[in-house]
């Protein structure tokens, strides 16, 4: 006997929704990407530097509030995430895995995509003050290496931001560099700060201060005494080496 197994139709479910099939999904992502404006945004921000909505506009070839519409859509499909730095907003892709997708579509299509060029002046580029830290490609790497030595790992429950951990605890100590205070302190402990120049974050907060005022205690950098720029010593250079490994050219 032939039974027959009649379902009830599926209810349209509300974006994002755990009922959402793996093909829907798929599809409604697809979509996403597929438009030439945010595919060439994506593109855009496949190098780790985050961008304002301006600039994505002019990369794109749109007028800023056609960009404003797409990055609301790239958002909503958490292909993209904002990044509030005092009154700009700055746009990012919202992880490796994003970075890892847009990869293989670049692959799979033959395509390049240009490298961003700052046209900082160079002596601002390389370090310089942000408020009471340290900017530039010195504070870029510094960020970028207490991440990977996990002295510092993101905080899951809140954007950008940053928390010790007992390596930090043990490593930033074996520098000389005390957080007691900084722990206490009122201020955010950590966090990325989206760097005006590198368009990729250096450490902000009471950390980054430490780290500023550290630096300037043992002569890394010397302040300019007209500008926020900080010029890299030769002590520095070498410390910065051996304690960090990172190789500063220039």
């Amino acid at each position: 006997m032939l039974v027959l197994q009649v379902r009830a139709p599926k209810s349209r479910s509300a974006k994002g929704s755990s009922c959402q099939t793996v093909d829907e999904g798929v599809s409604r992502i697809a979509a996403a990407i597929g438009d030439l404006s945010r595919a060439r945004m994506l593109c855009c921000l496949m190098d780790g530097h985050a961008r304002t909505a301006t600039e994505l506009a002019i990369t794109s070839e749109i007028s800023p509030s056609t960009a404003s519409v797409h990055l609301g859509r790239l958002a909503d499909e958490k292909l993209v995430r904002m990044v509030r730095q005092g009154k700009h907003r700055y746009y990012a892709l919202n992880g490796p895995d994003v970075a890892q997708a847009m990869e293989n579509l670049s692959v799979l299509s033959g395509a390049s995509h240009n490298k961003f060029i700052p046209n900082t002046p160079h002596r601002l580029r390389s370090a310089r003050t942000c408020y009471d830290h340290i900017a530039g490609a010195l504070g870029v790497a510094l960020h970028d290496r207490t991440l990977k030595f996990n002295w510092l790992t993101a905080d899951p429950s809140r954007d950008q931001v940053y928390v010790l951990t007992p390596q930090g605890q043990q490593g930033f100590g074996e520098l000389g560099i005390d957080l007691a205070n900084a722990k206490t302190s009122r201020r955010r402990f950590a966090f990325g700060c989206i760097d005006w120049s590198e368009r990729r974050p250096h450490i902000g907060g009471a950390v980054g201060a430490a780290l500023l005022t550290f630096a300037l205690r043992h002569k890394w950098v010397a302040p300019d005494l007209d500008s926020r720029a900080l010029t890299v010593t030769q002590r520095g250079r070498r410390e910065v080496q051996k304690y960090f490994g990172i190789a500063l050219n220039g």
